[in-house]
Order: C-alpha cells, then structure tokens, then sequence
C-alpha cells in the first residue's frame, strides 16, 4: 500500500468513526427523547368507579396495572383516603420521609401516618389488592370507590366521600387557581 492510498484509507477511517459516532448521537438522543414520552404517559390520571368485593379486593383500572407492577404500597391518605404507590415512588417517598427530624410532634405524627399505616401488596391475575380492615375502616370504604389517579399514585376514596369532595372543590376552582397562581403552578 502507497502513502496516497494509505492516506485515503485513514480518510475513509475517519469518516466512518465520524458516522459510527454521529449515528449514536442520535440514538442516545432519540432514546432520551422515548424516556421522556415514557414518563409523561406513564402518570396516572383520571377518575374510575370500582366496587369491593366481599372478600375485601378491589381492582385497580387496568390502564395502571402495567405502571404499578406486580406489588403495591397501599397507605392512609389525607382527606380520609387511600394512596396506592408503585414499589418506587413508594421508596423515594419513604426515604424523604425517614429524613424528617422527628423532634416535632407534627413531623412524627403524619410519619406514623403514612409509614406504620402502610401495608405492601401483591396484585392478582386479574390486578386486584386486598384493603386490610383498618385501612377501609379509616377510609370510610364499602362496596362503591372512586379510584383517582394522581400523577405519581393513585387514590382510593369511598364513592359518596369523593363526590362531596369534588363537588365542594368545583365550587371553589376560581379561588383555587388563584392560589396556585400566587405560587407560580398555574
């Protein structure tokens, strides 16, 4: 091989590196770019009316079922509700809540809440969850349940309860968003 093919070789080198690289640019970028659909459709949202069943099951909406996984963390809520996470909000959820000092009253008291109240579950064949006595008598759940989903969990609130809760908060939207408006959310 002469010095002028050796020279077209190493160019030919080059520009294929050059393309090798350019192309997993664009597959890093593209990959990303699916993260970030992934993401904003995997939030849930949404209302959904359920029942449970006389064995104390209930069955989550079948849209979520993949976005939860197998296992859930079912806990007592604000508002006299459920919160359901996925084994990893649950887990950064936890974490911030096992950082708090715990030499304030308040602190330890919505800690216990949410932590001692927690029981982790395992969906069935057909993505129901068993709701322990004490999480459905705190919740005030009989058969009818609104399931509701917020972004980063669900909630599950006793039909009648969820109805007046929405109902009074339709009333109020203006002074709401005002609110939120005053924090630079809306």
């Amino acid at each position: 091989m002469n010095s002028g093919e050796f020279e077209k070789s190493k160019e030919r080198g080059i520009l294929w590196v050059f393309c090798v690289m350019r192309c997993f640019h664009s597959v890093v970028w593209i990959f990303s770019l699916l993260t970030h659909v992934v993401d904003f459709f995997s939030m849930f949202i949404g209302e959904h009316a359920h029942n449970i069943d006389p064995k104390k099951r209930l069955a989550l909406p079948s849209k979520f079922r993949g976005e939860l996984g197998e296992s859930v963390v079912v806990t007592r809520g604000l508002d006299q509700c459920l919160f359901v996470y996925p084994m990893a909000a649950w887990q950064e959820l936890a974490e911030k809540l096992g950082t708090m000092p715990i030499g304030e009253s308040q602190t330890r008291s919505f800690v216990r809440l949410m932590l001692a109240g927690a029981t982790d579950t395992t969906m069935d064949s057909q993505g129901r969850v068993i709701i322990p006595d004490y999480l459905r008598e705190y919740a005030g759940l009989e058969k009818n349940v609104v399931v509701a989903g917020l972004f980063n969990r669900l909630e599950i609130w006793d039909e009648r309860k969820w109805n007046g809760y929405k109902e009074a908060a339709e009333k109020n939207t203006d002074r709401i968003a005002e609110e939120l408006g005053k924090l630079g959310v809306y």
